[in-house]
């Protein structure tokens, strides 16, 4: 990835006259001197206006300010019934333009076996940071109202509420000039039953995605229809709005969504993804043996479920341009996304705004060529369920842990490497091991999913290891993203400043869930029912 280090190297003493002394000195001198710097290549426009590569030469980061950057924003928390979570997240954009959000739900009286709904989400931001700043403030709250919404209805009269006032009034106040009214979302008040239904679960947060985005890219769109058509063809004076902005930027930028919700009444789990945010599963097999289970598939071009999708609801005449390259009209890689109303506002629309805007700061991007009958992006989310036990019988497959993280992470590893990683440290491995050696400890089979990024990874050679050495799982999980045991691999990666980085790494956002389990997780040495941790070699 990067080029080699330039090493300092001293003359050479004559050993011969001056001795011992002389020999001390040359051995001091001739040890290589750690490279303080590195190389990168860049792209650079010449004079003549061509475009070349170039070499760049980087400080090189100390390893206290890497670790530092590794887990300044780690998340380690206890949740009720035995439940864990870890967050953490890199960025490589400046500001990063990953979010995620979490929340627990209580289902109300239920007895004694009352449990919670735990919520989480992690969103991918493209464009700016705008549409997921917002929704990690708004999407959870969103999906909790329309789940107490649904236990207030019967299932048979229940077709989605939309999102209440209450909800609205906190997604347009959360980015005025002046701030949200409240720093919490508006409460969610504790229904008397929750829904058991997975079908109508699932209904409820295709509900809450669709009518969150509705607003954030209608509610521009219904603003400034009256404010053009009084101007005319002056220009847009945002002094005189100062609404509008705050409105318009979450509808200009765009973001990916994953959203995995844990019934622990019903042991329930619901993942709702739009774009290519990945979410995957760990299964322990009746032999004790880690078994993936690919919650998601990557939502792009490429994807030939979305390919198909995108082509029947768009005439014939635009079947070989509605994605262009894997990407959709040319431009956007995910086909699912919040925002974007560059592939969802009428071309006559974006023209007008543009004109506008003309005289502002605020520089608007010319509809794609190919654009003719929007919309080409949707939020609505595809929707995996699956059952888990948390007392499943002798033998008997189980659901332990579930990786949700933006596609910064899956650009690095694939879902069987996440697996093993994170089943080895739960397993209790700690230090480094061979690569290879990992991968054999995933049973054979599995649910792979498909890769919407058809990402083409090398295969291990003999000195390539993965560390474990991090308690939080998500910085575990990052860090062998980045490096994996080569410590200078990763220096060199997290010291690359962006704009740069971006062309080596993407921001990285991890959440990892799972139930804890010391029986099952170790396993019984006596028993052999449960693989024992993988040793780790120095």
């Amino acid at each position: 990835m990067f080029t080699a280090f330039a090493r300092y190297r001293r003359p050479l003493a004559a050993l011969g006259i001056l001795g011992p002394t002389a020999y001390l000195s040359y051995k001091y001198y001739n040890t290589p001197v750690p490279a303080s710097t590195f190389q990168i290549s860049i792209r650079q426009r010449t004079a003549d206006g061509k475009v070349e590569r170039v070499p760049m030469s980087l400080p090189l980061l100390p390893h206290h300010e890497v670790e530092r950057r590794l887990k300044q924003h780690e998340i380690l928390a206890r949740l009720p019934h035995g439940w864990r979570y870890t967050t953490s997240q890199v960025n490589s954009n400046d500001p990063i333009e990953d979010a995620h959000a979490s929340a627990v739900v209580s289902p109300g009286e239920l007895g004694s076996s009352a449990g919670e709904m735990l919520m989480f989400a992690v969103m991918d931001g493209h464009g700016g940071f705008w549409t997921s700043k917002l929704l990690s403030k708004t999407l959870l709250p969103g999906v909790a109202l329309e789940l107490q919404t649904l236990n207030e209805v019967s299932p048979e009269n229940s077709k989605g509420s939309g999102i209440v006032p209450g909800l609205l009034a906190y997604v347009k106040s959360a980015f005025s000039p002046h701030g949200s009214s409240s720093s919490t979302p508006p409460p969610v008040h504790k229904p008397k039953v929750f829904a058991s239904d997975p079908t109508y679960v699932q209904i409820a947060m295709k509900t809450a995605f669709a009518n969150l985005d509705s607003e954030i890219v209608n509610a521009p769109y219904r603003m400034l229809a009256p404010i053009l058509s009084q101007l005319g063809n002056s220009p847009l004076d945002l002094e005189k709005y100062p609404m509008l902005l705050p409105s318009l930027l979450p509808a200009l930028s765009g973001s990916c969504a994953l959203v995995a919700l844990v019934d622990t009444t019903h042991n329930n789990l619901y993942v709702a993804c739009t774009g290519d945010s990945r979410a995957v599963a760990g299964v322990v097999d009746a032999d004790g043996r880690w078994k993936v289970d690919v919650l998601t598939e990557d939502q792009t071009g490429r994807n030939p479920t979305e390919l198909k999708r995108l082509q029947s609801e768009h005439p014939a005449d635009e079947v070989d341009h509605v994605v262009q390259r894997g990407r959709i009209l040319g431009g956007l890689e995910p086909s699912r996304a919040f925002g974007d109303s560059r592939y969802k506002w009428p071309r006559a629309f974006q023209e007008r705004l543009a004109q506008a805007l003309s005289g502002t700061d605020q520089v608007l991007r010319k509809p794609p060529a190919a654009l003719r009958t929007p919309p080409y992006v949707t939020s609505e989310p595809v929707l995996t369920h699956r059952h888990f036990n948390t007392s499943p019988p002798a033998g008997g497959p189980a659901l332990r842990f579930v990786v949700l993280a933006t596609d910064g992470l899956w650009d690095e590893l694939s879902s069987s490497e996440v697996v093993a990683l994170v089943g080895a440290h739960l397993r209790g491995t700690r230090g480094p091991v061979p690569k290879a050696e990992l991968a054999g400890s995933l049973a054979e089979g599995g649910n792979l999913g498909l890769d919407g990024k058809q990402i083409q990874r090398k295969p291990y050679t003999a000195g390539e290891s993965w560390t474990f050495e991090d308690e939080n799982l998500s910085t575990h999980l990052i860090r062998n993203a980045l490096g994996g045991g080569n410590a200078m691999e990763l220096r060199k990666s997290m010291s690359i400043p962006a704009p740069h980085s971006r062309r080596f790494r993407d921001d990285i956002t991890v959440t990892v869930v799972w139930w804890e389990d010391h029986d099952t997780l170790v396993g019984a040495a006596e028993s052999g029912s449960a693989q024992p941790p993988i040793r780790a070699r120095l």
